[in-house]
């Protein structure tokens, strides 16, 4: 289920400065608890033995391309294909859904810049890798193996469990 944050109405109290922060957040799905939505992708190479994984914008660790699942897409698939391509210049292919997985991040660790989530994981196949991308003056890409990326992704459990259930071979 998707709530919908409207603020709307409050947003004629603020000030001007405080509008488009708001309006931005508004846009941005959350679930019947009130943890944000978050759709991704384990982008895996055509032979299922490479994994791309992108550089974090903010911490610069290597993580799947991943985002909020915003109020105006129908579907969490839409949402992680669109989080592929902005991320990391990648047009995939669906080829099923890795099911939801829990935040599993301490309660120390969530921030209002961070806040409780909900994953949506999808496996896909890259099609196609852009030369030029949204993010791309932000983000690396690079092509890895199972045993890198899982490495890689140690710190970051629900990633980690969304390669795991990817049919990648280990």
């Amino acid at each position: 289920m998707r709530v919908t944050l409207n603020f709307i109405p409050s947003l004629l109290s603020l000030p001007m400065s405080r509008i488009p922060l708001l309006t931005c957040i508004s846009t941005i799905g959350y679930g019947s608890k009130g943890e944000r939505l978050v759709a991704g992708v384990v982008p895996l190479s055509t032979d299922k033995s490479q994994v791309l994984m992108i550089q974090s914008a903010g911490r610069g660790g290597w993580v799947l391309p991943k985002g909020g699942w915003e109020t105006d897409e129908e579907t969490a698939q839409q949402a992680a294909c669109r989080e592929a391509w902005e991320e990391g210049g990648i047009i995939c292919t669906v080829l099923r859904d890795l099911g939801m997985i829990p935040d599993m991040r301490p309660s120390t660790l969530l921030t209002s810049h961070a806040p409780k989530a909900s994953y949506q994981f999808f496996e896909v196949t890259v099609d196609r890798e852009e030369a030029q991308w949204p993010e791309m003056h932000k983000r690396k890409r690079q092509w890895v193996s199972y045993a890198q990326a899982a490495a890689a992704l140690a710190s970051r459990p629900e990633l980690l469990e969304a390669l795991n259930r990817s049919s990648m071979k280990r």
